[in-house]
Parts: structure tokens; sequence; C-alpha cells
């Protein structure tokens, strides 16, 4: 992991971006598996309660099971999935769709 400033790139590949006033955006990129989900939940359960967060996917490319289960949790507990590519949005769907009723 290499970080500067306000960006983090893993070794696999995964780059997140904060950016933050009234809501706190992450930006991430490039692939996000199981191994590398960590460090984004450290930096999304460090945010104040009650501030919003959106997850801005336009430049993620390959996600693995781990990550889509990930991304379904932080959509039910309402973290925005913005700019969601078609293939992890049907993904994350399929995951709601066998997530038991609360």
């Amino acid at each position: 992991m290499h970080c500067n400033g306000t960006e983090l790139i893993f070794k696999r590949m995964l780059k997140i971006q904060r950016v933050g006033n009234r809501e706190v955006a992450f930006t991430v990129s490039g692939q996000m598996d199981g191994e590398n989900l960590a460090e984004l939940k450290t930096l999304i359960s460090s945010e104040a309660n009650g501030r919003r967060i959106v997850l801005d996917l336009k430049d993620l490319i390959l996600v693995d099971q781990g990550a889509v289960s990930f991304l379904e949790r932080c959509e039910a507990d309402g973290i925005e999935l913005k700019n969601c590519s078609v293939y992890i949005r049907e993904w994350v769907l399929q995951e709601q769709k066998r997530r038991p009723s609360d």
C-alpha cells in the first residue's frame, strides 16, 4: 500500500480517493477484491456518524464475490453506489435477492 495525501494505492490496483464537504465521496478505481477491502472499510467507518457517504465506482473495472457482498452491504447501510457499471449493479442486485429479509 502506498499513501499519497488523500489517495491510497494497493498492490492489486485498487485506488481510493476521498473528497468531502457535507458528504464524503470515495472514488474507487481499479480492481476490488476480498483481500483489499480492509482499508476501504476502515475509511468508511472512520467517517462521522450522520455524514452521507458515496462510493463512486465509475473507474472500478473488476470485482470478486467478496467485493460484491461488501457493496451490497454498503448499499443496505445507506451508502450510495454512484456510477456503478451494469455488470456490478446486476451482481449487487443478485446479492440483494439472496440476502435474508430483516
